[in-house]
């Protein structure tokens, strides 16, 4: 039904990394708590934001990319999946537990998801699929 518009993960990411920059820069820690909640429930429920926007939408998932399958894979658990459950421990961490000690975490998350959103290279994507993720 709606030709031309979907929400990838990539999409996802690029923002989602604009989104922690704008929270790092206007100090806006209840909105930074209220995201880290948002990614670890996608993590652990796996009711990712784009499947939900893309059945809203009703966009055909055939015609979504794919990742390639990890012939390395040792766990059932998607990257995405860990991915976004990492994610949100180290924001957790950076943003809301020790801001005052941790304040470059954030930043330097906000700045490289977005740089991954934008580029299509998550080096800890990357990572977490050489540790068997498929």
């Amino acid at each position: 039904m709606a030709d031309g518009i979907s929400m990838t993960d990539r999409l996802y990411r690029t923002l989602l990394g604009g989104l922690i920059l704008i929270l790092q820069y206007f100090d806006l820690r209840q909105a930074m708590m209220a995201l880290v909640a948002v990614l670890l429930f996608e993590g652990v429920t796996n009711l990712r934001l784009p499947k939900i926007v893309n059945a809203l939408l009703r966009v055909d998932d055939a015609r979504l990319p794919r990742p390639l399958p990890n012939p390395r894979a040792r766990w059932g658990i998607e990257a995405e999946r860990m991915w976004r459950l990492v994610v949100g421990a180290m924001l957790l961490v950076g943003a809301v537990l020790y801001p005052e000690v941790l304040w470059f975490l954030p930043w330097f998350m906000g700045f490289a998801i977005l740089g991954a959103g934008l580029s299509g290279v998550c080096p800890v994507l990357f990572a977490i699929r050489a540790l068997g993720f498929r």
